[in-house]
């Protein structure tokens, strides 16, 4: 917050709610809680930023990450020693813990707003029709009272004060969920068919361990209400075999304000906290990953361990950064595809199948999808793809009762909208698109993205001499060009997911369709178009009894595609508007995208004529003109006067 002065001066402040430390008889070192809340509880107090850094500067960690969240979080400059925390190293955060902790909610908390983009969008406004969706997604993870609701490892920029790292949200972890790690070799070996509960179970520890394996630092989140369970224990146990060795940080979650600090000798808090030292993992840190307390010992512990790894990369004199550049370039911008569908289409397979490993959980099982999954992925041409894998949608009036579906379902619409390319899965052997599937061709249409469709299980179809797939990619370019015209001659690629055929010619064709999305045509190049098109026109429209004229056409925006026509009439009938459509994309090779032509009625005088003609002695201006003219008579008259004289 900020206070104005009498002078005048803008005096910026924190507001620090009320925090006391851990008595000491407990064991415990004593600890200052700071939140990096904007809103802080009822009790606060407001200290001047500057004189608490001078008050805490005998805890260096203190004043070094306060110093850093004070100068990167307000416009006053302050002078720090220190080098500026950029994204020279990728250091990984993993969030881990039992069913219902509260992971997804820190990873919201931690995540960065700005780079993952979970705001609210401009001029987002909700879906209708069948797709609909009664929730509204700002892109964080789903979050629900349900336990094990967290399925796939989500991964996305996390940021606290002025660092920033990897972040990644894992699947809860159990005392039977652990167990079916040590499973056999051949138990692991089983048909796709039989993907049963337990094997689900097995594939979402698969991406805990694997998320384990590349973090730099695992925050394991315990519900500090509920205590020490066996699922802890055993956690914790599995973490200190890991080959790797991360560091581990316990976190004490559901700890809201001060209430279990004041509270008697024999308090459960306070002895839950007691008891997690025997884990062997250290200190407990209490926080509340929905108010936001006990941030600011998470973000030192995070800060210090990114310095720390920095510096073992700056003392090895051989280090082999070989490993950095085979990863994806983080700071260039990757090419943004969302793949859609209804349920068990194969949108997960497919995300598996191009980057060559199990990155996602895949079945037969329907609804086995929650989050939206972005997926980083480098081509062989060097281009970086961000691949969105998103849960199946279905109709409205099947998910009414599921809460959780119909956050699913918004976080896949909300994918449509911040992406640049969207694939559209079809099942090959429904024969033809679906309502529902034209709906969602729909919304793309009007989120103004540019649309591929891939027909999947081709394997399953029986093909012929006389039903080949090109027979079925003409019978759905059909059914789509009778539904919506704007989407005429989309590219649908007809490809097998499970056995490989046609996956290698999809990513081919987004390039060229986000190239063709984002293409900016000269004017003198769309100006020759509309010549072309008056020319071979009979003649043009009449509205309201004056025959239309186009005069010239501009580019006003890209992706989408956006042309102004400027005419001599406010608008231009409908059908007229689709022959100029249906031309402009068979000249430009613009299809499967939309191409908003808009009409502007021009203004009758040249814009860019300066001269101005003289003002009359009537009509608007008259009086002003008259007083002009006789305040220069009198000064011509005075002037003859004094040459007389």
């Amino acid at each position: 917050m900020s206070h104005t002065t009498g002078n005048g001066r803008q005096q910026h402040f924190w507001l620090i709610p009320y925090r006391y430390r851990i008595r000491p008889e407990h064991n415990h070192s004593e600890r200052t809680f700071v939140t990096l809340q904007s809103v802080s509880s009822i009790q606060t107090r407001c200290v001047s930023s500057q004189s608490f850094l001078r008050q805490n500067s005998h805890n260096n960690n203190v004043y070094s990450f306060l110093l850093r969240f004070y100068s990167t979080n307000s416009n006053t400059k302050v002078d720090d020693n220190d080098d500026d925390d950029d994204d020279d190293i990728k250091f990984v955060v993993s969030i881990l813990g039992p069913p219902n902790a509260g992971k997804s909610t820190l990873f919201n908390r931690l995540q960065c707003k700005e780079r993952n983009k979970t705001y609210r969008l401009k001029g987002d406004k909700r879906t209708r029709g069948r797709i609909a969706a009664r929730s509204t997604s700002y892109g964080h993870a789903i979050v629900s009272p349900v336990a094990n609701t967290t399925r796939d490892r989500r991964e996305c920029w996390g940021r606290i004060g002025g660092t920033t790292f990897r972040l990644m949200d894992t699947a809860g972890i159990d005392g039977p969920r652990l167990q079916t790690l040590n499973r056999t070799k051949r138990q692991k070996q089983r048909p796709q068919q039989e993907f049963d509960h337990r094997a689900m179970e097995q594939a979402m520890m698969e991406q805990t361990l694997e998320g384990a394996r590349q973090s730099d630092l695992i925050l394991l989140l315990w519900d500090a209400k509920l205590g020490v369970t066996q699922d802890l224990v055993e956690t914790a146990r599995w973490l200190r075999k890991l080959p790797q060795q991360p560091n581990v940080a316990l976190l004490a979650n559901k700890l809201e304000g001060d209430a279990w600090l004041h509270r008697s000798e024999h308090s459960p808090v306070l002895e839950h906290l007691n008891e997690a030292m025997r884990l062997g993992l250290g200190e407990a840190i209490p926080i509340s990953a929905l108010q936001g307390d006990g941030m600011a010992d998470v973000a030192i512990l995070i800060e210090q361990l990114k310095a720390e790894k920095r510096q073992e990369l700056l003392d090895l004199e051989d280090t082999d950064n070989e490993d950095d550049n085979n990863n994806p370039d983080e700071r260039e911008k990757p090419l943004q595809v969302a793949i859609i569908g209804r349920q068990n289409v194969g949108k997960s397979t497919l995300v598996n199948t191009l980057v060559q490993t199990n990155r996602v959980l895949a079945g037969p099982t329907p609804g086995l999808t929650r989050d939206a999954i972005a997926v980083q992925w480098k081509m062989e041409n060097g281009q970086v793809v961000q691949l969105v894998d998103t849960a199946g949608i279905r109709r409205l009036t099947h998910r009414m009762d599921d809460a959780i579906e119909d956050m699913s379902v918004a976080d896949s619409l909300r994918a449509i909208k911040v992406a640049e390319v969207v694939v559209l899965m079809l099942d090959a052997e429904a024969l033809f698109i679906q309502r529902l599937e034209l709906a969602l061709c729909n919304a793309v249409i009007e989120e103004g993205r540019a649309l591929v469709i891939a027909a999947n299980k081709m394997d399953l179809l029986e093909m012929s001499d006389e039903y080949t797939p090109q027979d079925f990619e003409t019978s759905v370019r059909e059914q789509v060009e009778s539904h919506i015209p704007m989407l005429r001659k989309t590219t649908i690629v007809p490809m097998s997911c499970l056995t490989g055929e046609g996956v290698a010619d999809l990513l081919p064709t987004v390039v060229d369709a986000r190239k063709r999305w984002a293409r900016t045509l000269p004017t003198g190049v769309l100006n020759r178009w509309l010549r072309e098109v008056i020319s071979g026109t009979r003649s043009l429209p009449v509205v309201e009894g004056v025959q239309a004229k186009l005069k010239y056409i501009i580019q006003t925006k890209g992706r989408p595609p956006t042309f102004m026509i400027f005419t001599n009439v406010n608008e231009l009938p409908e059908p007229f508007l689709r022959y100029l459509t249906k031309h402009f994309q068979d000249t430009f090779e613009l299809f499967g995208m939309p191409v908003r032509l808009l009409v502007k009625k021009s203004a009758k005088k040249n814009p860019y004529n300066s001269s101005k003609g003289k003002r009359g002695g009537f009509g608007l201006g008259g009086r002003v003109a008259r007083m002009q003219r006789r305040v220069k008579g009198f000064q011509e008259a005075k002037k003859r006067r004094r040459k007389a004289g």
